[in-house]
């Protein structure tokens, strides 16, 4: 990131609630460490994603294998309204799937300078949460920001859903002051857990497939030059990623 970038989001004043003895700032490490994953880090990953897939692929196979077991079109007995329900399952199904590979090709496998391939970020994230409880407001300064940055928005958006068992709605905001995400929703609340692996107060040793997402969006953070900050109230959630001026 430029120069000029870093100073776009400077830290000029503090969000408010950052006082809140609740708060966890990240704290940054010697430059190059956030560079390089741990073998264990990329195995977590790995079987996030795969967790991700497995659930519309499965659907796909049982749409499948609902129309291997259907009479052949045009003969006696066939249910047209069946075979269109579990056509339409298929289809729901294989857009769940490509929507979340495509979020997740961004989010995990872009790289610093490289080219935006397929859809823009906000796009790929309206996607994702596309007919979950969870709802996406990917706000238009978001969109503007460079890539590298909204890589970070996705992962904060990941973590963020982690917040909201029961469903709610994700705000996504970037300012002055860096970059904003609300998780509200009832009895929204992230685990001591999640908040120390976002800190990367957590040994790698001891991550899990449940925390390893927080882990690697503070990486992201970190690269980045920037400090995370959690505040929480009732019903509500605030990651703030700012960057640090210098």
């Amino acid at each position: 990131m430029s120069q000029q970038d870093i100073d776009r989001f400077s830290l000029r004043s503090t969000p408010a609630g950052v006082a809140n003895p609740t708060s966890l700032a990240l704290r940054l490490r010697p430059a190059g460490v956030a560079a390089t994953l741990d073998l264990r880090v990329l195995e977590l990953l790995t079987a996030r994603l795969c967790h991700e897939l497995s659930g519309p692929i499965a659907a796909i196979n049982n749409g499948v294998e609902l129309l291997v077991d259907e009479p052949v079109s045009g003969k006696a007995g066939e249910d047209p309204d069946f075979v269109h329900d579990a056509i339409a399952l298929l289809g729901d199904s294989a857009r769940r799937a490509t929507n979340r590979l495509q979020f997740y090709r961004f989010a995990y496998g872009f790289g610093h300078g490289g080219p935006m391939v397929g859809s823009a970020p906000n796009e790929l994230a309206t996607r994702v949460f596309e007919g979950a409880r969870i709802a996406c407001d990917y706000g238009e300064s978001v969109r503007l920001l460079p890539l590298d940055w909204q890589k970070l928005a996705c992962n904060l958006l990941l973590t963020g859903a982690e917040a909201l068992s029961r469903g709610g709605n994700l705000v996504l905001t970037a300012g002055h002051a860096g970059l904003d995400l609300e998780a509200i929703g009832e009895f929204a609340a992230l685990s001591p857990e999640t908040s120390a692996a976002l800190s990367l107060a957590t040994p790698i040793a001891a991550l899990t497939s449940r925390t390893v997402q927080a882990y690697f969006t503070g990486l992201l953070a970190e690269a980045l030059g920037s400090r995370l900050v959690r505040t929480g109230e009732p019903r509500r959630v605030r990651l703030s990623a700012i960057a640090l001026a210098g």
